[in-house]
């Protein structure tokens, strides 16, 4: 009976998508852009609940996002460009390409650097602790990168050395790098950072339940977390990059964040232990003790004024009654 069993053929790889873009009346659906979008609205919804536990408004935070999330996506392409500059500009290059976004090239250094610039900028106009905003969502920000480096996965780039393990990587010829014609599998980096990012969550999140992060820490810990993964995952990669004392640019950048992550976490823990009160205030979507209304003000006076009419009445003496009892004066007072 088990003979009749038709076998069934596991590949020892993990296969290429057939395709990345679908067409739909005409418009092109893009992969990419597509984990790019899920990744921002997990990460909203991760850090939007964060943010109503501890207290904030859900309004607020949506304000603040309306500035971050713009921000992020053009802090994370102007990185891009800047540091691969010569794939947009010299001789043979194309510099209107720099504006493709669908083609990929999104660096996260970039979209958390100018994202965290646009959020401080609504916090500021709010007067909402920036700080706090960042700490609620921080995991968000990593889970929304697990979303999308599958866009990567989509577009076949930014895969690692060539492997003959069972998790390698097809990608098509035509994806290959110059010197990697004959190679058919590669490691997998986008599945590696997205296993490392899942697990980056996990930490802030565990951490942040038991020791209550606040003033910044449960970001650092998200930023020295996610940066010591990057510095190795990064360090597989054969993607063409700049490089500086050997090591490729992003490997430097992960190292010199996770320093300064680590230590603005030990200062923070130092000066300002505990977390910010979000239930009062701007943060929860509430006036500051000190706003009052145009209402509660006129009351406020009409209250004022009636004391100090009340303070003179009190300080005239009363005069004595008179009454006419028979044509003499009488001081009021009866048996």
């Amino acid at each position: 009976m088990s003979s009749l069993i038709p076998a069934v053929m596991v590949p020892a790889f993990i296969p290429s998508p057939s395709q990345g873009v679908w067409h739909v009346l005409g418009l092109p659906i893009r992969a990419y852009a597509l984990c790019i979008l899920a990744g921002i609205f997990i990460g909203y919804w991760l850090g939007r609940r964060r943010w109503v536990a501890r207290g904030g408004s859900p309004t607020v935070l949506a304000d603040i996002m309306f500035w971050a999330i713009p921000f992020g996506l053009v802090g994370a392409r102007i990185y891009h460009v800047i540091t691969d500059a010569e794939l947009y500009f010299g001789a043979g290059r194309h510099p209107i390409d720099a504006l493709k976004i669908w083609h990929g090239g999104l660096g996260i250094w970039g979209a958390v650097g100018f994202g965290a610039l646009g959020a401080w900028i609504a916090c500021r106009r709010a007067k909402v602790p920036f700080l706090a905003v960042a700490d609620a969502m921080a995991p968000g920000i990593a889970l929304a990168q697990v979303f999308g480096r599958f866009g990567n996965y989509f577009n076949q780039e930014l895969f690692g050395k060539p492997t003959t393990r069972p998790w390698g990587l097809e990608i098509a010829p035509e994806h290959r790098p110059d010197g990697f014609a004959d190679f058919a599998t590669f490691h997998p980096t986008f599945l590696y950072e997205a296993i490392w990012n899942l697990g980056v969550v996990v930490l802030v999140i565990l951490v942040d339940r038991r020791y209550k992060l606040g003033h910044g820490r449960a970001f650092f810990l998200y930023v020295a977390g996610y940066t010591a993964g990057r510095a190795w995952i990064e360090n597989l990669r054969i993607d063409t990059v700049n490089h500086f004392l050997g090591l490729r640019l992003n490997v430097w950048t992960a190292l010199i964040l996770f320093v300064l992550a680590v230590v603005a976490f030990i200062i923070s823990a130092r000066k300002y232990p505990g977390q910010e009160d979000l239930t009062t205030g701007p943060a929860a979507g509430k006036p500051t003790a000190d706003a009052a209304t145009p209402e509660t003000a006129d009351d406020e006076q009409a209250s004022t004024d009636e004391s100090a009419d009340t303070e003179t009445t009190d300080a005239v003496p009363d005069k004595p009654k008179v009454e006419a009892t028979n044509g003499s004066e009488s001081d009021g007072s009866r048996d």
